[in-house]
């Protein structure tokens, strides 16, 4: 009724019989719900959804690649828009050391019985990766992909079943993450996500440290430890 639309007509919106709404009636919509500007885009790319090319799976520059691991201070991420992880430097690889699922973010999250300890705030840090991935679907609807790994995580994951039918939407660009590493203790970080240009969906992660703070500390004897250890592994030259 606040919307100006019949019950009748809603129904048929919600039950999916109504495909092509005004933008009158869109814009009523999400005032009268009180929708976020990112669950507004999402409603308007789901009634006028633009044709996206199908997943692939991208390479990582080898430049990109070499940035990344030049960082030794900060832990760094390349991952697509599934959260595939496509590359990782050093830093970062000593950071999930341990945790199963690697390959992919979500996958690590649901899947994995101990990232609920290793990340200290795991419900409001699943929350906010669900409704990124939400956001993405709303241009990707018909990925395979998508679909397939959506499929698995509700099948697998009781959390991520809730979640993912909340229909939170989430466009992330930062986050602060509290970690708890089994050799270096608390680690308190934020997370900036950088798009890479020519690529598809492709986005950088890093993992910063307040400067003099702790969690930088602790970052930089995760470091020296997996420096230390990559050492050790090494073959001893021949005299």
């Amino acid at each position: 009724m606040m919307a100006h639309v019949s019950t009748d007509y809603y129904i048929r919106l919600e039950q999916g019989r109504e495909r092509h709404p005004s933008e009158r009636v869109l814009g009523a919509l999400a005032r009268v719900l009180d929708l976020s500007p990112e669950a507004t885009a999402h409603m308007h790319l789901l009634v006028h959804p633009v044709p996206q090319p199908p997943h692939r799976t991208e390479r990582v520059r080898p430049d990109l690649r070499r940035l990344i691991e030049s960082w030794v201070d900060t832990p760094a991420l390349i991952c697509d828009r599934l959260m595939n992880v496509l590359a990782v430097n050093s830093l970062a690889d000593a950071l999930y050391d341990g945790l199963a699922h690697r390959d992919n973010l979500l996958r690590m999250f649901f899947l994995d019985p101990a990232a609920r300890d290793f990340y200290a705030e795991w419900e409001r840090s699943s929350r906010t990766k669900v409704a990124y991935l939400r956001h993405i679907a709303g241009s990707y609807l018909d990925d395979p992909g998508l679909t397939e790994l959506v499929g698995e995580l509700s099948v697998r994951s009781p959390d991520f079943r809730r979640l993912w039918a909340r229909h939170d939407v989430l466009n992330r660009v930062s986050e602060v993450k509290r970690m708890r590493h089994r050799e270096v203790g608390e680690l308190e970080l934020t997370c900036e996500v950088f798009s890479v240009s020519g690529s598809d969906g492709v986005q950088l992660f890093t993992l910063l440290a307040q400067p003099g703070s702790t969690s930088e500390a602790g970052l930089r004897l995760l470091g020296s430890l997996a420096a230390s250890a990559r050492e050790s592994r090494a073959p001893q030259r021949q005299g």
